[in-house]
């Protein structure tokens, strides 16, 4: 069970001057010196603060010519926090996928998948797509961190589309990623297709 990126979550979360930070972003961008000011805090203050938030994925930045502007990144926040519910209150981890509307996953394995392995198409329905890419991560380590190239030499076993794919596990939290170096996300925090609608 890979508790890290659970527990940097929370490490992000835990001190004042960055949950104000959250709280002044989620009503919209900022750059650097208007959060300073709101704050009332030195410019050097905020950065160190915005990088420890950007490591743990709670805000994006983007820069403009010598600014940088701050957003939230709220669908990972709601994510995580979910993950961290779930994980303190089922004693296993995440309900196996394959323990939950077996018919659907069966179908899904069998009209997306030829009998090599390949992944015929990547589906459209959002559903069917998590049930694909889950299968995809199932087949990698927990625990392993891999090169970009890895991973997409890795999903090219499966598919052209490695670009495509690599993009969907970052997405729908299958994977983490940072500076180039992929790994599996703990399943619980996983997108899971069925609880989807």
């Amino acid at each position: 069970m890979q508790l890290e990126k659970i527990v940097a979550y929370h490490k992000a979360l835990a001190d004042p001057t960055r949950l104000r930070m959250l709280l002044l972003l989620a009503q919209g961008e900022l750059h650097g010196q208007a959060l300073a000011e709101r704050l009332n805090l030195s410019q050097p203050t905020v950065t160190h603060h915005a990088s420890k938030l950007r490591e743990a994925a709670l805000i994006k930045e983007r820069r403009e010519k010598n600014t940088v502007y701050f957003t939230l990144n709220p669908s990972f926040i709601r994510e995580n926090a979910q993950a961290s519910v779930d994980f303190i209150f089922k004693r296993e981890e995440v309900t196996d996928m394959s323990d939950v509307n077996e018919t659907l996953k069966a179908s899904v394995m069998r009209n997306f998948f030829s009998k090599d392995g390949r992944l015929r198409q990547i589906p459209a329905q959002y559903k069917k797509k998590l049930i694909v890419l889950g299968h995809l991560v199932e087949q990698l380590e927990f625990g392993r961190k891999y090169t970009e190239k890895e991973i997409n030499t890795f999903i090219q076993q499966y598919h052209e589309d490695f670009a495509t794919i690599r993009r969907e596990f970052i997405m729908h939290q299958f994977m983490y990623r940072e500076e180039e170096i992929y790994e599996v996300n703990p399943k619980e925090m996983w997108t899971r297709w069925d609880q989807v609608k």
